[in-house]
């Protein structure tokens, strides 16, 4: 191998995102000679398209849906009405302030080499970009990945839109099918249901949120329902998709019934796939459709490349790939290796109520043949409930047989805030003991967990 001088880098990083963010900042702040290369646009899907902006529209959708429904606590609020395009512009200004969407200063800033186009392995040690050859002593790959089309009739020849192109819609549409009723489809099949959208959401499995506890996905899609009017058709299968006059027209089998709905507008957010046309080949890294392959340190076949995030396959959300980020980082800084630690790392979907989890579910422990102890505490059983007027959620804790904590369930108002003591809990192997003896505060939603804490210690 050449000397590393004779390269034109010490680490080249391609992709801008969450993985590949913070590797490249790292490396570039111990001295090292960085270049990142991003095919889109910089800082990548999380602070672009999808967290941010998703996030900064549902803030919006959620105060403006409480504010509606205030006649109950005294307020004339039922004249209340939006403005789209102040909408969305509050949503550009949320990115802009983030500072992380289209951040390419950032990096130059940072003495980083920023290239704005695609990367393709010539040889392990070397990349063209936009006609141009660039070698590094070391590589991370974190490109991402994108959403895709089911394999459904007729979906490739109609316009459909995205969780990444809906958002740039001029107006919500009158009505919407919604393929995938994962936490992407959940989130926006609230946002657009409270701006007065009919919409329908199609989930092949038997509940909505198949990943995580049942109990979260049979709450939801009452909610839904409820308060929003949107219709999920679980154990649904899309078979075709055709246009019709101005809208389309959805056909699906359902309980062994074929039945079709006319819709405005179809969104697909059943998938992602990882973004790995980059010539791997040539530099020798082994991957599948699903994803480039690599080790407990991040390692790919190519011992002086890394990949992180996205490109794994394993569709997690931003707090993990930069966790990935900088376990990559430090494993090309240093000779000591080390690996990421995901015990703790929450999973979200931002609705209201929030939905968060950590830890293992109960279908992990299932399939583990753990033996456990569960205990669910509806949020009606806290005082909070009644000044707030919200009932509708839980706390689900799950133990094994000694009652140290395994994995956590929280629906409630600020979700994604009152998961991180659950997290330290299962990360440190604490018991529900140690949660039930430790004070929570009076009128705060968290008392739900010392609730459930002591059910599970009894």
């Amino acid at each position: 191998m050449a000397r590393k001088s004779s390269f034109d880098y010490d680490l080249i990083v391609i992709g801008s995102g969450a993985a590949g963010s913070a590797a490249a900042t790292i490396a570039a702040r111990s001295g090292k000679r960085v270049a990142i290369v991003e095919a889109d646009t910089f800082g990548g899907d999380s602070p672009n398209w999808s967290d941010i902006p998703t996030k900064a529209l549902l803030h919006a959708a959620q105060l403006y849906d409480e504010a509606r429904h205030g006649a109950r606590f005294g307020l004339r609020s039922s004249t209340l009405s939006y403005n789209y395009p102040s909408l969305r512009a509050w949503k550009e200004l949320a990115v802009k302030r983030t500072g992380a969407g289209g951040n390419r200063k950032f990096y130059e800033n940072e003495g980083i080499a920023t290239y704005n186009s695609a990367a393709h392995f010539i040889s392990p040690n070397e990349i063209s970009v936009n006609r141009r050859h660039l070698s590094a002593a070391s590589f991370l790959v974190a490109t991402g990945s994108h959403w895709v089309a089911p394999d459904i009739q007729g979906l490739a020849d109609v316009s459909y839109v995205t969780p990444r192109t809906i958002l740039e819609s001029i107006r919500p549409p009158k009505s919407l099918f919604i393929i995938g009723g994962g936490s992407v489809g959940v989130e926006i099949a609230q946002l657009m249901a409270i701006f007065g959208t009919k919409v329908y959401i199609g989930e092949v499995a038997s509940r909505l949120l198949p990943k995580d506890d049942e109990e979260v996905g049979t709450l939801m899609e009452r909610l839904l329902k409820e308060n929003k009017g949107v219709t999920t058709l679980t154990q649904t299968k899309v078979l075709v998709v055709q246009k019709d006059g101005l809208g389309k027209k959805v056909t699906f089998l359902r309980g062994g019934v074929e039945k079709s709905v006319r819709v405005d507008e179809v969104l697909v957010a059943a998938g992602r796939k990882p973004n790995i046309d980059l010539g791997l080949d040539n530099a020798g890294i082994d991957y599948t459709p699903k994803g480039i392959e690599v080790n407990e340190h991040l390692q790919t076949s190519t011992k002086h490349i890394y990949a992180a995030g996205d490109v794994l396959g394993l569709n997690s959300q931003a707090h993990v790939a930069l966790l990935e980020s900088r376990v990559a980082a430090h494993n090309l800084l240093y000779k000591q290796k080390v690996s990421p630690d995901y015990t703790a790392s929450p999973r979200l979907t931002f609705t209201f109520p929030g939905i968060a989890s950590v830890g293992l579910n109960e279908d992990d422990c299932l399939k583990r043949d753990l033996t456990i102890k569960k205990a669910l505490v509806p949020l009606n059983m806290v005082a909070r409930s009644n000044t707030s007027d919200f009932r509708d959620g839980f706390v689900k804790l799950i133990a094994d047989k000694h009652g140290t904590l395994l994995g956590a369930t929280v629906v409630a108002p600020h979700a994604a805030e009152i998961i991180h003591e659950l997290g330290l809990a299962v990360k440190h192997g604490l018991s529900a003991a140690d949660l039930a003896t430790t004070p929570h505060a009076f009128l705060s939603w968290s008392e739900a967990v010392r609730l459930a804490a002591t059910r599970l210690g009894q």
